[in-house]
């Protein structure tokens, strides 16, 4: 077995921790959204994404990942940012290894993905090194190539990017995806920053999905709402 990050800097999954909690709930909503988000065409290849950084996307896609896997597919789960990665964080995996390695050659998907991350269904690619070139890389023939063998063997292919409006790394890859998350913070992403996000992803021809309302706070008690709509 691969070894593993120290459980201290190991992040909270709701989705995992307390299923049955109103924000684990929540994202089944979402779950349940995505499902009907596309009548002619199943939408295999996803990703998520923020306006800027600190809203929360890292988190949503984790767990929507885990999600997904509670009901019954087979999940990959892509850290694409790798800029800044946190997913090996969340699962408690080192980060020696993973998406890099793979579109510089050195390894092969099945060498680095993690199967070991207590959700059954659900197996996670961690960024690997961080390197030079993260745009070029995403844009490369290496990732069509990961991306349609990935597609053969699991469900849903799903990818935690870099915010839009920071790098173009979010804007090559919604080039790529079947269907995007845009996720926005209640009362910290700027309206208008939103909207250039939004055009942002449209000039690729990004399919958007929908967008996440994260952090709503509905009353005075320590509940947050995770919030799935239409554009």
């Amino acid at each position: 077995m691969k070894p593993r990050q120290s459980a201290t800097k190991r992040r909270s999954l709701i989705t995992l921790q307390d299923p049955k909690s109103p924000i684990s709930e929540a994202f089944r909503t979402l779950r349940t959204n995505i499902q009907f988000a596309s009548v002619d065409k199943e939408l295999r290849t996803l990703m998520v994404t923020s306006t800027g950084p600190g809203e929360g996307k890292s988190t949503v896609s984790a767990n929507l990942a885990i999600t997904l896997a509670q009901a019954g597919k087979s999940v990959l789960f892509i850290d694409a940012d790798m800029r800044k990665p946190t997913v090996n964080h969340t699962f408690s995996f080192l980060n020696n290894e993973g998406l890099t390695n793979v579109l510089s050659g050195g390894a092969t998907l099945e060498e680095v993905i993690r199967t070991d991350t207590d959700v059954e269904g659900l197996e996670v690619l961690t960024s690997g090194p961080i390197p030079p070139n993260p745009a070029e890389l995403l844009g490369s023939k290496r990732m069509k190539a990961l991306i349609e063998e990935a597609q053969t063997k699991y469900d849903v292919v799903l990818f935690d990017t870099p915010p839009v409006i920071a790098v173009t790394d979010a804007q090559i890859l919604a080039s790529q995806v079947d269907g995007v998350i845009l996720v926005v913070s209640s009362g910290k992403t700027n309206q208008e920053l939103a909207v250039k996000a939004k055009g942002l992803l449209e000039t690729v021809q990004a399919n958007i999905i929908g967008c996440v309302l994260n952090n709503r706070k509905l009353s005075n008690n320590s509940h947050y709402y995770y919030y799935y709509g239409e554009r």
